[in-house]
């Protein structure tokens, strides 16, 4: 009866394997949210991928006050979820910054940034700066004003102006802004992407008519 038993249960467990491998896998796409979420700051519509939201509280459609997304550069697509990191593994998790960080945020008739640029930022800087370089200019902020130890840089064709931090301890990082009718578009990036600036401006443009095109 052994045997006979052996064999029967090896029989039934063959059989299992074999309906797995052979169950149909064809069918429509499961998932548990939508790719793209229609979402309203400052009363602006725009078209938001799902997993470029970096914070699962804002992953719902409608009105927000703020939505925080990121996405990978140069490619520009939503990032892939972050891998579990180990005490053991920390040191070789860190990698450079290969993301284009952006903060939706409604502005509330705050003072606009191209206004910004043009009558508050120009009261801090230094008198003189270097030359440009390939076509970008870079403007000190002096010392012992609200942006001391930031520089401004500032471009056209493509057009482009952005506050950075200078390299410290850590790299520094730039801030570029933009007016979409209602909410206020803020895109941080690495100060050192500024050696490839045209690239960085046209990938701002490009995110801008992404997320404002048709919803």
């Amino acid at each position: 009866m052994i045997p006979i038993m052996v064999g029967g249960a090896l029989t039934t467990c063959a059989m299992a394997v074999v309906g797995y491998l052979l169950w149909p896998t064809w069918g429509p796409k499961v998932s548990s949210s939508p790719e793209r979420l229609p979402v309203s700051v400052g009363a602006t519509l725009f078209n938001v991928p799902t997993m470029a939201v970096r914070r699962k509280i804002q992953r719902h459609s409608g009105p927000q006050e703020r939505v925080d997304l990121s996405f990978t550069f140069p490619a520009l697509e939503a990032p892939l979820a972050p891998k579990h990191v180990s005490a053991d593994t920390v040191e070789e998790s860190i990698q450079p910054i290969d993301r284009i960080f952006l903060s939706i945020s409604a502005h509330h008739d705050t003072l606009a940034p191209d206004v910004r640029v043009r009558t508050i930022y120009p009261r801090y800087l230094e008198q003189t700066s270097p030359p440009g370089q390939d076509g970008l200019t870079a403007r000190a902020f002096r010392d012992g004003t609200p942006y001391s130890n930031e520089d401004l840089f500032l471009a056209k064709a493509p057009n482009l102006y952005a506050r950075c931090t200078r390299d410290a301890a850590t790299p520094g990082m730039c801030l570029s802004e933009r007016r979409i009718d209602g909410a206020d578009l803020t895109f941080r990036f690495p100060r050192s992407w500024l050696a490839q600036w045209r690239d960085v401006a046209n990938a701002m443009d490009r995110l801008t008519l992404q997320l404002t095109g048709p919803k």
